[in-house]
């Protein structure tokens, strides 16, 4: 959208390639069949997620938060602030060890698998989280202003001084009436 203000453009830790190479390796010694590829994950690890990293983008715009990322195939959501219901920091022992943190986005709608977005290495990550959530209450406070608006707007043309309300009133009796009169039928 044109009138979309870029607010934060988030920026990535790079010790997140160092927490998904060891990551990776771990799985690999954890599995027979892993350690045969032990080697070649931790030559090429270290290519592939500098390159990975180097992929991810997230931006908070005055309306929606942006993220992308993939090397091979692209992956890019795009996420209405309205629709957030909550946003989660997680750190494990290792992720602490390489201070590093992983947002997690969960939003109104979801299906129970988990979150929708999860962004790891995110830099100032608190500091981020907050500035989304800040906006996302700007979001949401000023469309439950407009529904307001437009209730209120609704509730100024029906004047009860007008005598609308008694033509009403009149013709739900007129209705009650003849219910009454067929039932008795």
């Amino acid at each position: 959208m044109a009138d979309e203000k870029i607010i934060w453009d988030a920026e990535f830790n790079p010790a997140v390639t160092h927490y998904w190479l060891l990551s990776g390796a771990i799985l690999c010694v954890i599995t027979i069949f892993g350690i045969v590829l032990l080697p070649f994950w931790l030559v090429f690890g270290s290519l592939v997620t500098r390159r990975y990293l180097a992929s991810y983008d997230c931006k908070l715009t005055s309306r929606n938060l942006k993220f992308s990322k993939g090397i091979l195939t692209r992956r890019e959501k795009t996420v209405p602030l309205d629709r957030i219901t909550d946003l989660g920091l997680t750190q494990g022992p290792i992720m602490r060890l390489f201070g590093i943190e992983a947002l997690t986005i969960e939003t109104a709608g979801q299906s129970a698998q988990g979150a929708l977005l999860q962004l790891s290495g995110i830099r100032d990550g608190r500091q981020f989280r907050d500035k989304v959530l800040a906006q996302r209450d700007l979001v949401v406070g000023s469309e439950e202003d407009r529904k307001g608006h437009r209730l209120e707007s609704q509730e100024t043309t029906l004047k009860p001084d007008s005598g609308e309300l008694s033509e009403i009133l009149e013709v739900l009796k007129r209705i009650e009436q003849r219910l009454a009169a067929n039932r008795s039928e």
